[in-house]
């Protein structure tokens, strides 16, 4: 069985859509969810969904070993951040390479980096006039948003378009794909 440790900050509706997407696909499991936000709505998602959740602070992130043998006690075959906003810290990257994911709502490298995350990604865009935007899912290196490109998924937008609606159409491309790329990374080994 191939396992997928996933971590959030925020309201988790990747998380739960990622749940609910290998729910009945026995190979496949979600084993648990880390957040470094104790008010995250994300624990909620996963105690509905009967899925261990866990938070975490700075220290245990950044400062100790905690997360790091946390995770090696889990086993995972693939770590997925989902709407998660601290920087991987060295340790983690190098324990398990190529094994850590990430999405962004932006086609990479445009509007990636520190500070780059949700509707400021999205009113970047806008106000730049792009005539497309997107998601990038990739791996995660010693940057923000620098690690190789796994798959870009393109949508246009229209001078029109808002920022919620940009938002919206970059939402739906996340459900539609991050749980495919998942299933494909993992179908690989």
């Amino acid at each position: 069985m191939k396992r997928i440790v996933l971590f959030a900050s925020g309201s988790g509706s990747n998380v739960e859509n990622i749940i609910r997407f290998f729910k009945d696909r026995p190979e496949i499991t979600v084993s648990c969810v880390l957040s470094n936000k104790r008010d995250a709505r994300v624990l909620d998602r996963c105690a509905a969904l009967d899925v261990s959740a866990i938070y975490f602070n700075r220290h245990a992130f950044y400062h100790s070993d905690t997360v790091l043998d946390f995770l090696r006690s889990q086993k995972p075959d693939l770590i997925v951040l989902a709407g998660f906003l601290w920087k991987v810290p060295e340790n983690l990257v190098e324990h398990f390479p190529d094994k850590i994911i990430n999405i962004h709502p932006a086609l990479l490298p445009k509007y990636g980096g520190k500070g780059m995350y949700g509707s400021r990604v999205h009113q970047a865009v806008k106000e730049n006039q792009e005539r497309e935007t997107g998601i990038t899912i990739h791996y995660v290196n010693e940057a923000y948003d620098e690690g190789a490109i796994i798959e870009q998924v393109r949508i246009p937008i229209s001078p029109e378009d808002g920022v919620d609606d940009i938002a919206r159409k970059v939402h739906e491309l996340e459900y539609k794909h991050f749980p495919r790329v998942i299933a494909g990374l993992l179908s690989q080994d």
